[in-house]
């Protein structure tokens, strides 16, 4: 290990390496405790990404690819035997190209950056999520990040046009298109997408750009029944039709835990059973501020509608998805676990009410705060048992998953697998899919380098 070490430094310099024994962060934004790791190395360009790897694979050293540390299902949580490589100095935006609709940027670039820079060029890079001020685009590329705006714009994978990676032997596979269309044979990049860091390293990418809307229309609504939410979810599909942006739904209990007196404040009473923020983005103000009233109109008219809340200002509008999106005193009672899942909107209001009813049952008080992008049939969970045990979490995990499966549902709408879901990753592919995905994770990482132990669940 003293040789792997050395040949590091040799490759990146002093600064570039930083033993374990001196690594001082955190293991995740969900875990406080230390991070272990046999070293960890921040690379500059692609060509050392490519020269640290052809090392490891002479070696046969395990590395775990990091960017914003904001991953859910520990996928980036590294061992002290394993080396952490940190895309962190991959953070330049090296052209933005309105005409074209694209931007190239480094993978250690963090989303809100691009955002930024994007709108001081009146143009859009629409994925977006509560965590934009840390994550990466390379880390959104590689967990195939979703966020609020899936629901017009697509996940991450619609979102890329071309990719440089670096395989574990350190091969450099570099496909920068730039083209909306290019229909030439096998479209390798959409290997890495969603992988984990599994197949390969992301340094580079090509992503698509949209004008900036000249009109956004918000609005939350506070509704008594789950029937009125998807009612109210129709009557937005069809009267915003492409403007509908975002549709967030917030269940009672999980409102009233963000809100209050430990929390934001409420703009409504907190008393409704389901909460929706609803947003349109068009390119008439005038026009679109109409229609979208319009809409809200016939929504109480219609009596769906029980209360509403419409911001005059972007600090308002700002403040309400503030309520969305941060969440902190629900996670301040420990333990606190969090899922991720998607299923048929029809089904959700029943699979919520059972799964708080067996939680409920095996550890009465158990606190279960539900909310998600429904309209893509996105639900998360903050779950806080009121038990106890070193199997409370795997416990849980048979409750939220176990329910799920009658549904037909999938265990990850857009965190991914990890190692946290490993052991379930067959409720929601077939092990004919699972022998696929490990033909391809043996040929491109043979001897297993990048990120083991994550995503694919071991053989017997």
């Amino acid at each position: 290990m003293t040789d792997i070490i050395e040949n590091l430094k040799e490759i990146l310099g002093e600064d570039g390496v930083i033993d374990g024994a001196h690594l001082q962060r955190q293991t995740s934004y969900w875990n406080s405790s230390p991070a272990e790791a046999l070293a960890l190395v921040r690379p500059r360009s692609t060509g050392q990404v490519s020269e640290i790897l052809r090392l490891c694979h002479e070696f046969g050293q395990s590395v775990v690819t990091q960017g914003g540390m904001t991953n859910c299902v520990e996928s980036a949580d590294s061992s002290k035997t394993e080396i952490i490589l940190s895309t962190e100095r991959f953070n330049q935006i090296e052209s933005i190209d309105p005409t074209q609709g694209t931007v190239v940027a480094g993978a250690g670039v963090v989303l809100q950056s691009l955002q930024e820079a994007c709108m001081v060029q009146d143009m859009l890079f629409p994925l977006d999520l509560g965590a934009r001020g840390s994550c990466t685009i390379g880390g959104n590329a590689a967990t195939n990040a979703g966020g609020i705006n899936v629901l017009r714009y697509g996940m991450m994978r619609n979102l890329v046009l071309g990719m440089e990676v670096v395989l574990a032997d350190g091969t450099v596979l570099s496909s920068m298109n730039q083209m909306l269309k290019n229909n030439t044979a096998y479209d390798l990049k959409q290997l890495f997408i969603g992988s984990e860091g599994t197949l390969g390293i992301i340094t580079r990418l090509v992503l698509r750009i949209f004008h900036k809307p000249k009109s956004v229309d918000t609005a939350l609504v506070g509704m008594q029944t789950f029937d009125q939410v998807i009612t109210f979810l129709s009557q937005a599909r069809q009267e915003l039709a492409s403007d509908l942006s975002a549709f967030e739904v917030m269940w009672g209990n999980h409102y009233r835990g963000v809100t209050g007196e430990d929390g934001h404040r409420s703009p409504m009473e907190r008393g409704y059973a389901y909460y929706v923020i609803v947003e349109s983005e068009g390119k008439d103000p005038v026009g679109d501020r109409e229609r979208f009233n319009n809409m809200m109109e016939s929504g109480f008219n219609a009596g769906t509608l029980s209360d509403a809340v419409i911001p005059q200002s972007e600090s308002e509008r700002l403040a309400l998805w503030e309520i969305r999106e941060n969440f902190e005193s629900v996670l301040k009672n420990e333990p606190c676990f969090l899922y991720d899942v998607s299923l048929p909107i029809a089904h959700m209001e029943e699979y919520v009410q059972k799964v708080d009813a067996r939680l409920n049952g095996l550890w009465s008080g158990t606190e279960v705060y539900a909310l998600g992008h429904i309209a893509d049939g996105n639900v998360h969970f903050f779950i806080h048992p009121h038990g106890e045990g070193d199997l409370l979490h795997q416990q849980v995990d048979e409750v939220v998953y176990g329910e799920l499966r009658q549904y037909q549902g999938s265990i990850s709408a857009e965190h991914g697998i990890g190692k946290e879901k490993m052991r379930w990753l067959i409720q929601s592919r077939t092990e004919e899919e699972i022998a696929v995905m490990r033909l391809v994770k043996q040929a491109l990482d043979p001897k297993s380098v990048l990120n083991p132990g994550r995503v694919l669940p071991p053989q017997d």
